[in-house]
């Protein structure tokens, strides 16, 4: 992928178009719950070396998703979580109706307390997607602050299922850089269509803040 080229000279106009291109607005944030998605998971994954070793026997890492034509069998992706799951320290969980509420809660306070601004949230079986507005925080500690609450409330919520040491959501943060209003409106389609890929019901939440195209929402008033 070629690297963008600032403009040279004295062109104003060029020069702060080239900066907003460049500003993050929102990043996309990623929850897994904890051995859902593994390292080396046939599918690709987002990580590039083994916490734990032991994990290493069930096959190299893929850094990025796989192309379509190089994706695992449905009979071939049972095998590998069945044995991904033996070498777990920890049950999976799954999150039912009881939890995501739970976890929405969670979520609403957070964002409420750090006074973040939520543009999209889905929360589905094993994993939630959240828009959050660029902020003094950074994306690393946004999604640190959001996951620790989410995992004391599970823990405190339900500790026949969710011991006090569980894990609860996988250790490696993901997210993603939203730079324009079209990343966002493209990321929130994206987002509010996962519930429904799982059969869940469309969802809505009082937290979320209908995206008003910012930081460009002045040039529309």
């Amino acid at each position: 992928m070629m690297r963008e080229t600032p403009p040279k000279g004295d062109n104003a106009k060029a020069q702060a178009s080239y900066q907003r291109s460049c500003s993050v607005i929102a990043a996309h944030l990623v929850f897994t719950l904890y051995g859902h998605w593994a390292v080396n998971d046939p599918r690709g994954s987002g990580s590039s070396a083994f916490i734990d070793d032991k994990f290493e026997m069930l096959g190299p890492i893929h850094h990025g998703r796989k192309s379509a034509h190089a994706q695992p069998t449905p009979e071939e992706l049972r095998s590998f979580h069945h044995k991904h799951s033996e070498l777990l320290n920890f049950r999976t969980i799954w999150i039912d109706d009881l939890k995501r509420k739970e976890i929405a809660i969670a979520i609403e306070e957070v964002i409420k307390t750090q006074r973040y601004t939520c543009y999209a949230c889905a929360i589905c079986a094993n994993h939630l997607h959240l828009i959050i507005r660029t902020h003094r925080d950074k994306a690393n500690t946004m999604w640190d602050n959001i996951a620790e609450n989410i995992k004391h409330r599970l823990r405190h919520r339900f500790p026949d299922e969710v011991c006090a040491n569980h894990p609860v959501i996988s250790a490696r943060p993901y997210k993603v850089f939203l730079k324009s209003t079209e990343d966002v409106w493209r990321c929130i389609k994206y987002i509010d269509a996962n519930p429904t890929k799982e059969g869940l019901e469309q969802q809505h939440w009082p937290f979320v803040t209908p995206y008003n195209n910012w930081p460009n929402h002045k040039k529309h008033e």
